[in-house]
């Protein structure tokens, strides 16, 4: 057969099958049967994006079958291929979604099927840094189980995210070889319909970043192929339902590279590589992906991939931690002659000579310098330290200042991994990363316990002492400029951040000695300086030099911003913010709810479904994202009456921030332990009991003026 002919055949068989399965669950459940992916505010995410039309009820996905029937045109022409192709992929969510029912969990370890909206937005961050460049489906099963490994370890040395589909997670799993998002290795199912779900992510992208249209196919795959760096690797043989899928993926921008042999080529598209080991490169090549290669001499593997790799304490071969015996790390600015670059010393014993499974001592004193170093750099470079270390392959990292821990699991010190390697990582880090300020580098790492109580309480803790003293009185009437930051602009182009003393990023990663210490190390990047000299409204931080920026930086679509108001101009969501708060009517106040919470909010809505209205570049007055750190601020909502008007947040979330907020509300309001009148889902989840609750607590939301 041909290749249109193919996949033709392939779409015919998935359609057959999606119908037969669909009419015996109507028969099974009735009609009117609700069916919904977890954990997502897009119902069918991927005939939603494609179409505009949710689909709830078995009866509405028999209706969307006969939609799906007209993409399945059968000229010979290459709109019709992909339209089919794409018919297989909106089929094989169908497929899947039945599998849900009842809120059953068709998945179990180390597959995940459908992956949540909070996933998608936690890939957001690394996504449009680089720190991800690209995601990989790797499809079948490879010619050996050898292959297989050799394949994804080298997509996951270069922090590629790889998502696995069919027996290669058999493949996998026989070597012995970590899966899961923690390593960025995602099994997602057995079946071939389960790529749907990788599918999904990518369209739910374009609608949580790309404030995509719903229903607007031109443009959602014109985002998909231009801002989402995704490949498929397709082992031989090839089916007709496989070959379909790939037509999809096409469609959507997708490269499919392939070893199976007398396959009709498509330039940049479907590619025959016979030489499994040569997927890598061809699928970088043909996703114009390109990599940034740190070589650093060490006997594992380090890549951004390994940041969420957990080391259990039976896989543990020693340990330093912070809360129970002195540890620090440190960044200290000297003069270059005080340092000679590259010098790496261990001062104490080394993980050899350490009692396997023990706790021990480390403080590490990075020094560096550089005729453009700054003081104000240096917790900048510190804060990356967690990055650095978790990078490596066998090591974990937590905490910071003088209360880290620092795991390095038996598999690593086995390859030959000992302490003065933290040394090379944190070293080559630094130069590569920051080589506009630091010039010179030199690493001291000290295990003596004697050595690391001097190092924590003689040099570290005073320098943190000064540093906080200096942070608390950077307050945005202090500073004569902000920042913008454009970095989520991969994925929302028309988002803007704009950064104050008082106020981070949204996502929580960019303080403003972030994007000043940025914009000093590339002055044409994505932090760039903006004036406040011409205020418009100081009650709701609007200034007429911060709309210009906005104006210019978001290409003409946003025309002015507000830093301290959620009801006038707020600033813009991209998508990939910590937090979203939103007004609660009822009480007069505002809910507040993180990512990493699942549960329901007494606005009736999860988190997805409160960031499916914000996200996307767009603004949405009495709805906004920001960082967990801002809810503490003294401008967060300054022009509604600030945190006085919080009411409600996740547990875990009211306790992460407790210190400073009930810092903020004594200071401003003379309020003692403030967060004890601010509900949680273990008091509230509906308006009537929270209100009940903030009543009884005297809440000083109830007798504020409305903002509405």
């Amino acid at each position: 057969m041909t290749l249109f002919e193919t996949v033709f055949s392939g779409n015919d068989a998935v359609y057959g099958l999606t119908e037969g399965a669909i009419n015996a669950a109507i028969e099974q459940h009735g009609a009117d049967k609700a069916i919904s992916f977890p954990n997502t505010a897009y119902s069918l995410p991927c005939y939603y994006a494609v179409t505009g039309v949710k689909v709830g009820t078995l009866g509405e996905l028999k209706e969307a079958l006969g939609v799906v029937k007209t993409l399945m045109t059968r000229e010979m022409r290459t709109h019709d291929v992909f339209m089919s192709g794409v018919a297989t992929a909106l089929c094989a969510e169908f497929i899947e979604v039945l599998k849900y029912i009842d809120g059953a969990t068709p998945y179990e370890e180390p597959c995940y099927g459908h992956l949540a909206d909070a996933v998608i937005r936690e890939l957001g961050v690394p996504l449009v840094t680089g720190d991800i460049p690209g995601v990989a489906v790797i499809l079948g099963k490879a010619p050996t189980t050898e292959d297989a490994v050799a394949l994804v370890k080298s997509y996951q040395a270069q922090g590629i995210l790889v998502t696995l589909v069919g027996d290669v997670i058999d493949q996998l799993a026989e070597a012995g070889m970590k899966t899961g998002a923690n390593v960025r290795v995602i099994p997602l199912g057995k079946d071939v319909t389960s790529v749907i779900h990788v599918v999904s992510v990518a369209l739910r992208a374009a609608l949580i970043f790309g404030n995509i249209t719903p229903g607007d196919a031109g443009n959602l795959m014109k985002y998909t192929m231009e801002r989402v760096p995704a490949f498929v690797n397709a082992f031989a043989p090839l089916n007709d339902v496989i070959v379909a899928c790939g037509a999809g993926a096409i469609a959507l921008g997708f490269p499919v590279i392939t070893n199976q042999e007398g396959v009709s080529e498509v330039p940049k598209s479907l590619i025959v590589q016979t030489d499994v080991s040569k997927f890598n490169a061809t699928s970088l090549e043909a996703r114009d992906i390109k990599i940034k290669i740190t070589n650093i001499d060490i006997p594992v593997a380090f890549a951004s991939a390994f940041e969420g790799e957990i080391i259990r304490r039976g896989d543990m071969q020693v340990e330093f931690d912070g809360s129970r015996v002195d540890c620090a790390e440190l960044v200290h600015t000297v003069d270059a002659s005080e340092i000679e670059d590259h010098k790496i010393t261990v001062v104490g014993p080394e993980a050899d000579e350490m009692e396997l499974g023990s706790k021990n001592s480390i403080a590490y004193v990075v020094k560096v310098a550089g005729k453009n170093m700054q003081p104000d750099f240096e917790p900048v470079i510190e804060r990356k330290f967690h990055n650095y270390i978790n990078c490596i392959e066998g090591v974990y990292h937590t905490g910071q200042r003088d209360m880290q821990r620092i795991r390095i699991s038996k598999d690593a010190f086995n390859a030959g991994f000992r302490i003065k390697h933290i040394g090379e990582v944190l070293y080559a880090s630094v130069k590569n990363e920051f080589d506009a300020v630091v010039d010179k580098c030199e690493v001291v790492i000290y295990t003596d316990p004697a050595e690391c109580t001097r190092i924590r309480h003689e040099v570290a803790i005073p320098t943190f002492n000064k540093r906080d003293d200096r942070l608390k009185s950077l307050t945005d009437e202090s500073v004569d400029v902000y920042y913008s930051c454009i970095l989520c602009q991969a994925f929302s182009p028309s988002h803007v951040c704009v950064v104050t003393p008082e106020r981070l990023g949204l996502c929580g990663a960019v303080s403003w000695l972030d994007a000043k210490a940025t914009n000093e190390l590339d002055p044409n990047g994505p932090c760039q300086v903006i004036t406040k000299e011409r205020p418009i409204d100081e009650r709701i931080g609007e200034y007429e030099d911060v709309n210009e920026a906005v104006r210019k930086f978001s290409q003409g679509a946003l025309e002015d911003v507000s830093l301290y108001s959620i009801m006038e101009k707020p600033m813009t969501s991209c998508g990939c913010f910590e937090c979203i708060c939103g007004i609660e009517p009822f009480s007069n106040g505002v809910v507040i709810t993180n990512r990493e919470y699942a549960g329901m909010t007494p606005l009736g809505m999860t988190f997805p479904e409160l960031a499916s209205m914000t996200g996307g570049g767009v603004q949405t007055p009495g709805f906004m994202g920001h960082g967990k750190h801002f809810i503490g601020s003294k401008k967060f909502m300054k022009a509604e009456g600030g945190i006085e008007r919080i009411v409600w947040m996740p547990k875990e979330l009211k306790e992460f921030v407790a210190d400073r907020v009930n810092a903020t509300a004594k200071e401003l309001y003379g309020i003692d332990n403030f967060t004890d009148m601010i509900g949680d889902e273990t008091i509230a989840t509906d308006p009537e009991t929270l209100v009940a609750f903030l009543t009884e607590k005297n809440h000083p939301a109830l007798s504020m003026e409305p903002m509405m």
